[in-house]
């Protein structure tokens, strides 16, 4: 039986790239992104870039004989975090992307959607979760190769710890309800949901229906 040699270790600098792609090839609820964005650097600017670029220290990655298959980003006052919106109109003016075939039609539709549901229901987007009981947050993502082999927990601790140790009361994330396996997993390790789950402007599951945000908290003290 081949046995591989698993690790779970701090983020460093050469795994920047590394994280960048892992995070394009499971953005759409494990599976690739290029189902609904096919720009990879705004992609990956707009859910990692944060991580990597300022707050490396809460972040760490996870291997397979030598090779990184997974992540925990995570920020420790979300007050910090950049706005994935804000990166992503910041990609969409200096190069074009709202008139671009793979990203175009996503930018244009989430328009759509946010004047919809502040014209039919009278409703903004939802903002970033910020709540001080749980300030800190987190993204994680594995490759398929990575999976069901326990790293997911031990990503989850390493964070887990370093916040912690840190001092914060609480720690959250942001999933999409319709990802069943990524909402009973994280409920496994101690997240518990919270509120009611917002439809998201934009993003589609496959057979075309709006998908859901949903927010799970974890209590540190």
């Amino acid at each position: 039986m081949l046995v591989h040699s698993i690790k779970v270790r701090p983020f460093e600098k050469e795994d920047r790239q590394a994280v960048r792609n892992i995070c394009f090839m499971t953005g759409y609820m494990g599976e690739p992104a290029d189902i609904y964005w096919s720009d990879i650097e705004s992609f990956a600017d707009m859910w990692c870039g944060y991580y990597t670029d300022m707050e490396p220290e809460s972040c760490f990655v996870a291997e397979i004989d030598g090779e990184v298959v997974g992540y925990s980003l995570g920020c420790f006052d979300s007050k910090n975090a950049w706005n994935p919106a804000m990166i992503g109109m910041k990609h969409a003016f200096n190069r074009g992307l709202m008139f671009t075939k793979g990203t175009g039609p996503a930018m244009w539709r989430t328009l759509s959607d946010v004047l919809s549901d502040l014209i039919s229901k009278r409703r903004l987007p939802q903002k970033p979760f910020l709540d001080p009981r749980w300030p800190s947050h987190m993204h994680i993502d594995i490759l398929e190769q990575g999976r069901r082999m326990g790293m997911g927990r031990e990503l989850v601790e390493s964070i887990k710890q370093r916040f912690i140790s840190l001092g914060s009361p609480g720690l959250h994330l942001e999933t999409v309800l319709e990802n069943q396996n990524a909402v009973k997993f994280f409920r496994s390790v101690g997240f518990k949901d919270y509120g009611e789950p917002l439809e998201l402007p934009g993003i589609r599951a496959k057979d075309g229906s709006r998908l859901h945000g949903h927010v799970m908290v974890m209590d540190l003290k």
